[in-house]
């Protein structure tokens, strides 16, 4: 005859020891999720790297008319490209998406480490919507810089865009930083098989 396990008179007595606690529970879905996200935001950060480090400094050592036609000519790429919005967009997705899985499952540190990486991933975003794009809009206004008469915009594109996305580079490598120390505690939760 077994014992019931929800009688009074089996329950432990004072000095007994603790059943064991029930570790966080892991699912494939959020380990995927979690590389693709680490992918994702690292291609933005590498993205918006290769730009801090040849792309501007390498049309600096062009005129006006060049350094514009060459952006207006990047932006119509970036912009058209299924690709690079998939990854932009889906970035934030999936990194929203592991903060919410490993939440629920009880693997609070790696959701933490999640979570911050999408509020800096939104933070760079924000930064991409509300300044780099209206710049980006203001030079495309211009038309062709080889029939322009004004260039001025150039200027202010220059100080302000390259900034700006030096904030994006450091920003999106945060995340990338947020979201490694979430695949290591990740893995460290996870049962060897």
């Amino acid at each position: 005859m077994t014992a019931n396990p929800y009688s009074p008179y089996n329950a432990p007595g004072p000095g007994a020891p603790l059943p064991p606690q029930t570790p966080p529970r892991q699912g494939k879905a959020a380990g995927i999720l979690l590389m693709v996200s680490v992918i994702t935001v690292g291609l933005m950060a590498g993205l918006f790297f290769a730009y801090d480090v040849s792309v501007m400094p390498g049309l600096a050592r062009t005129d006006d008319r060049v350094y514009a036609e060459a952006m207006q000519n990047f932006n119509q790429v970036i912009d058209t490209s299924g690709l690079f919005v998939l990854v932009f967009l889906g970035a934030l997705a999936v990194t929203v998406a592991v903060a919410v899985l490993e939440y629920r499952k009880g693997n609070r540190k790696v959701a933490l480490w999640a979570g911050v990486a999408a509020g800096l991933y939104v933070v760079a975003l924000l930064v991409t919507f509300s300044v780099n794009i209206p710049l980006n809009n203001e030079l495309a206004d211009i038309g062709n810089p080889m029939k322009a008469g004004d260039l001025s915009v150039v200027d202010k594109f220059k100080g302000t865009w390259e900034t700006t996305n030096i904030m994006r580079t450091l920003l999106c490598t945060a995340a990338l930083g947020c979201l490694a120390h979430s695949l290591k505690l990740h893995g460290r939760a996870t049962p060897a098989v």
